[in-house]
């Protein structure tokens, strides 16, 4: 069968023939249709991910949407290594699908499953979101950070704050929910940060109950020292660390733990089990109508794999067409 196959670690995928999968005990083999790139599955078949089985050969995809013998649309997640989801057939446990309700379309539905399920599971899992929480979204502008503002929404809460870099995507996601919207440049001049650390002080000292972070480094600093700074004393603020796309690690002085109620976690594989992220994915299709989620998405025929896998689709999702 044709695959998008990774032959070794940081080599980009080729489109070539690989062996076909064969389902054992408690597993599906799914007839694929789609299969959507994220950051996660990037790392994951470079095998720098923390969850990758660096076993090459290997299929790239950690999920995707596509149909079972028994002739259900299912969406799933991390299949059996060395398969993956990008490949004309791949094999996963029966406990990893989910079905696909109708009303979403293969790629839109392979698309919004892992940012959204990132999004869910750190508002609901970690951050146990309230009706009536307000909650602050940082990095606002990427595909999960934009499903987080219109699902923190969707399951209640009476404010989003959306911070970014980019001004004009910032607008954009005001359109889709967010109330407030804070734009910030933290390179070179020193007044970027001061100018962000009092934007954000303002709004924890009217309140702010959860602050999701796709960020982390400098953004994330100044976030935490403003909560230091301007929280309410005792009100606690559920800080959930998400993604460090702008930086792996943090300078966190202990006076800014002793000093407020931050609440820190992390949101992912392992600090939320499977079943939870599994059950985000089903969380994320019930709201997909009713909350009219948006995402832009970018679909390519897996042929183009090697073309596409690093292509700049902007805002936009590729989605591989099997």
């Amino acid at each position: 069968m044709k695959a998008a196959v990774v032959f070794q670690a940081g080599q980009t995928p080729q489109f070539a023939d690989f062996r076909e999968p064969v389902a054992g005990a408690g597993e599906e083999l799914v007839a694929v249709r789609v299969s959507a790139l994220s950051q996660f599955t990037r790392s994951r078949a470079a095998g720098t991910h923390y969850s990758a089985k660096a076993q090459f050969p290997l299929i790239a995809g950690s999920d995707g949407v596509g149909v079972t013998a028994d002739g259900r649309r299912v969406y799933f997640a991390l299949p059996e290594a060395p398969f993956g989801g990008m490949a004309e057939r791949t094999v996963v446990q029966t406990a990893r699908c989910v079905e696909v309700p109708e009303g979403i379309d293969d790629v839109t539905a392979a698309a919004i499953a892992n940012p959204g399920m990132s999004a869910w599971a750190a508002l609901v899992n970690r951050a146990g979101i309230k009706a009536g929480d307000v909650v602050l979204i940082n990095g606002a502008t990427g595909s999960a950070g934009t499903l987080a503002v219109q699902l923190a929404k969707y399951l209640g809460a009476s404010k989003v704050i959306a911070t970014g870099r980019n001004k004009t995507a910032l607008q954009s996601v005001k359109a889709l929910g967010a109330d407030v919207a804070i734009a910030f440049d933290l390179e070179g001049e020193a007044t970027g940060a001061h100018a962000f650390e009092e934007a954000l002080k303002q709004e924890f000292a009217h309140g702010v109950d959860i602050v999701i972070d796709y960020l982390w480094g400098k953004s994330a600093e100044i976030i935490m020292m403003a909560i230091a700074k301007a929280a309410e004393d005792g009100r606690a603020v559920r800080f959930v660390h998400v993604g460090a796309s702008s930086g792996a690690d943090i300078v966190l002085p202990g006076a800014a733990l002793r000093s407020s109620s931050i609440v820190l976690m992390g949101s992912g594989i392992k600090s939320v089990s499977l079943t939870d992220l599994l059950a985000a994915v089903g969380g994320v299709y019930e709201a997909y109508g009713v909350a009219r989620l948006q995402m832009a998405t970018h679909a390519v025929p897996l042929a183009q794999v090697q073309e596409a896998w690093d292509a700049d689709t902007g805002r936009a999702r590729t989605v591989f067409v099997v």
